[in-house]
């Protein structure tokens, strides 16, 4: 028997047959092909590149609903490569010009690619290139009829190098129990997908591809990160009673669905659900969220070739206000750019850093018409319920200056026009800018609510690309900066009387709960399928003995006396 640790990245645990699945190295030759066969060569090609785009409009499809909006770009991403007639017609040039083979078409065109990212000296930039060898490896698993799934997987753990967001649902679909990879990051969108679908997950197990061979048994704990190969007697009865203890907390949960927001010294805390599709309106309403505090409309734009129209956009927001029967929702506007990219040639295709390009609001500013049409269809919502307006990308006073006049006078044109807008909308902004952290007293007097966005701000805060690997242990919101930055935001609201929420996946994770509270947090913005997890442990907690603990908490100079003190806090 042999105990192998990683990284928690999604809790449950999982008892099954290993299927290992080594790293795919491709090696594919020169190949060419004969004058007469070019024809029919591209016409492989093409089939083969069809049916990966159709997998992945399937995909997408099936997972609408349930799926987090940063694993939806990722998708997305997948899908405009998939479209990008650059990358196709050098494929057709190769086949045609040189007469090489699909297949290593492919590879050159991959090779050439590889060497422009890897000159590049912006980690997000590089980080890209995974994405296009997963797009290439699909079209290439089609030109040699291999699938992208394994078969027969039934009651089985998943050993791999890495496991993308992809492909997650379809080994959950065909009844893989639990993944454990020895590459990854707690914080990567394959992990954040994971947790959605309850599917065990353990990353970062560095020695496991070497020490577990197909058919081992394991023991999978998502929650501890622990994996243990061919258990014994004593390790299995623990597994039963662990199985028996999950159950029984699922359970627990369940019971409160209709049970208030409560700490044990009656504070009321909110719970608001981040949501971006009609089921996610649905399973917040059910789960008495107070309302929406974050409600993403990239998916509208995401999906197509032709922006929405006016029309379109308002009747999506208006059913997403009456689908919360009087309970806010807040609608953040248009937040493209980065790896937010559209089909529409509204992003820009050229930036060299598009993480610090023209996104978010910035975007929405540069682009008035398409930011008109979109205030104009949630103005005319907000006379259907509570509504409020979210800025994303925020980092000037000048940028919520600008679009209050917009939405002062688009107000008046609809009025005008005999359209019914509410009298009070109010305008909130997103803070994941540092500079807007920082310099939050010289703009809070022109908003009405904050929202903090603790994945970006934690993202530019250190430096650290999240889905990069090579950077994973430097992403981090353990780390004394951000809890500095988070503690000065909440009590610059808190003087102002400004409501203030934290809509990142730090407001998701259960584990953080009592960190925020103490940090002064009293809104929380978050994933449905968490929401009853925090529910309960906010119900747990003193609030009063809990910020008593905060100088201590702020105090840590590193991120294992954070970590010090959660367990602490846990556990008393």
């Amino acid at each position: 028997m042999n105990r192998l640790l990683g990284l928690p990245a999604s809790r449950g645990s999982a008892l099954g047959r290993a299927r290992v699945r080594l790293p795919h190295v491709q090696d594919i030759g020169e190949k060419r092909v004969a004058a007469n066969a070019v024809e029919h060569e591209l016409e492989r090609l093409h089939r083969a590149t069809d049916a990966a785009r159709q997998e992945m409009r399937e995909l997408r499809t099936r997972l609408q609903g349930a799926l987090p909006a940063e694993v939806g770009e990722f998708l997305e991403l997948h899908a405009m490569l998939l479209d990008d007639p650059e990358l196709l017609t050098a494929l057709d040039e190769l086949v045609r010009s040189k007469r090489y083979s699909a297949s290593h078409a492919l590879r050159i065109q991959r090779d050439r690619l590889a060497q422009v990212f890897e000159g590049m000296e912006d980690a997000y930039l590089k980080s890209r290139m995974d994405d296009l060898d997963h797009v290439i490896g699909r079209i290439q698993s089609f030109l040699h009829k291999r699938t992208t799934t394994m078969k027969g997987l039934a009651g089985e753990i998943l050993v791999c190098e890495n496991v993308a967001p992809s492909e997650l649902a379809q080994l959950q679909s065909q009844g893989v129990v639990g993944i454990v990879s020895s590459a990854g990051s707690v914080l990567s969108h394959s992990a954040i997908l994971a947790r959605s679908l309850h599917m065990p997950l353990v990353v970062a197990a560095n020695a496991v591809l070497q020490k577990v061979s197909d058919g081992d048994v394991l023991i999978l704990d998502g929650g501890s990160g622990e994996i243990v190969v061919d258990p014994g007697p004593d390790d299995l009865r623990q597994y039963r009673l662990r199985q028996r203890e999950l159950a029984r907390e699922q359970r627990e949960l369940g019971r409160l669905r209709a049970k208030p927001t409560r700490t044990l010294d009656g504070a009321e805390i909110t719970l608001l659900a981040n949501a971006e599709s009609h089921d996610d309106v649905a399973q917040a309403h059910a789960l008495g969220a107070r309302g929406l505090g974050l409600y993403r409309t990239e998916f509208l734009f995401m999906q197509r070739n032709q922006l929405p129209d006016e029309e379109e956009q308002f009747h999506v927001y208006r059913d997403t206000v009456l689908g919360m029967s009087g309970r806010p929702v807040t609608i953040r506007t248009l937040d493209l750019g980065a790896d937010k990219a559209d089909r529409t040639g509204l992003v820009l295709s050229s930036e060299e850093n598009p993480a610090l390009g023209l996104r978010g609001v910035r975007l929405s500013l540069a682009r008035p018409k398409v930011s008109d049409t979109q205030l104009r269809a949630i103005l005319r919502a907000s006379g259907y319920g509570p509504l409020r307006i979210l800025i994303p990308m925020l980092t000037t006073r000048e940028e919520i200056m600008a679009v209050r006049r917009r939405l002062s006078r688009l107000t008046a044109i609809l009025r005008n026009d005999g359209h019914e807008v509410a009298e009070n909308i109010p305008v909130g902004a997103m803070i994941e800018v540092p500079a807007a952290a920082i310099a939050l007293e010289t703009f809070i007097d022109q908003v009405d609510f904050l929202s903090i966005g603790t994945n970006d701000l934690v993202q530019y805060l250190l430096a650290a690309d999240r889905n990069n690997d090579a950077v994973a242990e430097l992403y981090s919101p353990l780390h004394p900066a951000v809890l500095w930055l988070l503690r000065q935001v909440i009590e610059t609201a808190q003087r102002h009387d400004t409501p203030v929420a934290v809509c990142g996946e730090m407001a998701g994770d259960a584990r953080m709960t009592a960190l925020l509270l103490a940090l002064g947090l009293t809104e929380f913005s978050l994933h449905p399928a968490t929401l009853l997890e925090v529910r309960r442990a906010i119900r747990e907690v003193d609030l009063g003995a809990l910020r008593q603990q905060a100088p201590q908490l702020l105090a840590a100079r590193d991120r294992r006396g954070i970590e010090r003190w959660i367990t602490t806090t846990a556990g008393s």
